[in-house]
């Protein structure tokens, strides 16, 4: 499986490099979010804008495992770059309900670090 990993202070962007979203590559995704959410990244951007096809709304629970492992964290998990190839796949699974989806990679940065300037006047920052 093709992913960049850009790190940060206060987040995360993984961008999946795969045209194809399938039971074979995203099990090591999961296993991704996993290893970065035990390094102590709380907040994720995950870059889906090089898939063009999905076919089981099930390969989309990689990205539900992400969200937990983040909400866990008190961290943010936010899905951007999503073509309109997936997004009825996407409406039909309901993850959107739980997921965070916005447009641009530079619309999630900004809302994560809007979040983390309000945990920071809130005191509750964890980090």
């Amino acid at each position: 499986m093709k992913l960049s990993i850009d790190k940060h202070e206060k987040y995360v962007s993984v961008k999946f490099q795969e045209t194809k979203f399938t039971n074979e590559n995203t099990p090591a995704l999961k296993s991704e979010f996993v290893l970065l959410n035990a390094e102590g990244f709380r907040n994720i951007i995950v870059d889906l804008s090089a898939v063009k096809e999905c076919n089981d709304a099930q390969d989309l629970s990689a990205l539900l495992t992400g969200d937990r492992l983040c909400k866990a964290a008190n961290g943010l998990f936010i899905v951007v770059g999503v073509q309109k190839s997936l997004t009825q796949i996407i409406q039909l699974s309901n993850i959107f309900q739980s997921i965070t989806f916005v447009n641009k990679l530079e619309e999630a940065i900004d809302f994560i670090f809007m979040e983390e300037l309000e945990r920071e006047f809130r005191g509750d920052n964890e980090n």
